[in-house]
């Protein structure tokens, strides 16, 4: 019975101690929620309004959020995913085709190729900033590539003049991953505008969250119809249903009144919480160069990231990882590269550059929960060393 008292009371102590370690680490991730009275009201308001499936909500947060990115052309989705499927879909991309991609994001942009039933063909990264390589795109371009995805990691944004030239000079069309990237800038416009696909995600951590959801942006308006019908079914909601007749199959991918109604309410705050991102990215830009074991990622001319995540190269990173984390600071590499998943083992090929970058690179927190004080004592930890 003594022993059994003592492993309780143990246990009781572990896991609050547990509880505490976890409440007062500094996140690497962390949703954004408006205010509950900001929110709550306007959330109570379209649930008892008799309509709470793809309304006049939908299109209004579509209007805010083309705005945003400076592109009317957007639709949104229930998942960033689901934007890329489309995406995917509008090129033209199919059984038998190849799309070019990086290995180096999350899971859902490589999955969307195998959704379409065609191949990925791996390219490499540039091995200073871990974003796909132009050059390596130039060398996997074959007779069967149909697509080209680049992401833009992290809030990192791509290498696109070089980009942009390689995809006209083969008439392939470029389809930008921006799940990370709200708030990033190209050529002094936002991402959204550049490429014939940009696709975001508005899944839970990122800077806007509608709990889940996505927006695809196009630079073709001529697709916004085809478009439309592939997040319902085949069927266009801007057409009367008994008026509609389906000429290809569509999928259940539309967005509701509900999250949208979020997302309306988030897109007052979005100002504020991309430029915490970016002040506290700046920040980390400046006071962590010259650190012993410390790499700062340059970024490509004309482009401004919106530091989603903070990334940086360090030596010995499991070290550093186990330095962050017992000072209360969460650190990680956070993405598997996806070359690991067996689903895509045909596409196998030697990555040297992302190897190199995969072993070294790591994200410390950068969000709008970290302020000055955190943010100074971070990089106070990492100028100790590890």
């Amino acid at each position: 019975r003594d022993f059994r008292r003592v492993s309780e009371v143990l246990s009781r102590y572990v896991s609050k101690k547990i509880k505490e370690t976890v409440n007062t680490m500094i996140p690497l991730v962390k949703p954004f929620i408006a205010p509950s009275e900001v929110m709550m009201p306007e959330i109570e308001k379209i649930l008892y309004s008799g309509y709470i499936a793809e309304g006049e909500k939908v299109y209004e947060f579509e209007r805010s959020f083309g705005e945003y990115v400076d592109n009317p052309n957007v639709l949104s989705l229930n998942s960033g995913t689901a934007a890329l499927h489309i995406a995917l879909m509008l090129a033209g991309v199919g059984p038998d085709d190849e799309v070019i991609s990086t290995a180096l994001t999350a899971e859902p942009t490589n999955v969307a190729i195998k959704l379409v039933g065609a191949k990925v063909a791996w390219a490499d990264v540039d091995p200073a900033t871990g974003l796909i390589a132009p050059q390596s795109i130039r060398q996997k371009i074959s007779p069967r590539t149909k697509a080209i995805i680049v992401v833009h990691y992290a809030g990192m944004v791509c290498d696109m003049d070089r980009i942009n030239a390689i995809a006209a000079d083969a008439g392939i069309p470029v389809i930008e991953d921006a799940a990370h990237a709200m708030g990033s800038g190209y050529n002094g416009k936002p991402v959204g505008s550049n490429s014939e696909y940009t696709c975001f995600s508005l899944q839970a951590i990122k800077h806007l969250t509608t709990i889940d959801g996505g927006f695809i942006s196009l630079k073709d308006a001529t697709q916004l119809s085809d478009g439309r019908k592939l997040r319902w079914f085949g069927l266009d909601k801007k057409i009367p249903r008994l008026q509609n007749d389906i000429r290809f199959p569509g999928y259940k991918y539309h967005m509701n009144n509900v999250n949208a109604t979020i997302g309306l309410v988030q897109m007052r705050y979005i100002d504020r919480i991309v430029n915490s991102h970016k002040e506290n990215g700046r920040y980390y830009d400046q006071q962590l160069q010259g650190i012993p074991g410390v790499t700062v990622i340059p970024y490509y001319a004309d482009t401004e990231p919106s530091y989603w995540l903070y990334t940086m190269k360090v030596e010995n990173r499991a070290g550093f990882i186990k330095m962050m984390e017992e000072n209360g600071i969460m650190a990680s590499e956070l993405h598997l590269r996806n070359d690991r998943h067996s689903v895509f083992a045909e596409s196998k090929c030697e990555l040297p550059a992302l190897d190199d970058f995969y072993s070294r690179f790591v994200h410390i927190p950068c969000g709008w929960w970290v302020d000055d004080t955190e943010r100074e004592r971070i990089v106070a930890l990492i100028r100790k060393g590890w």
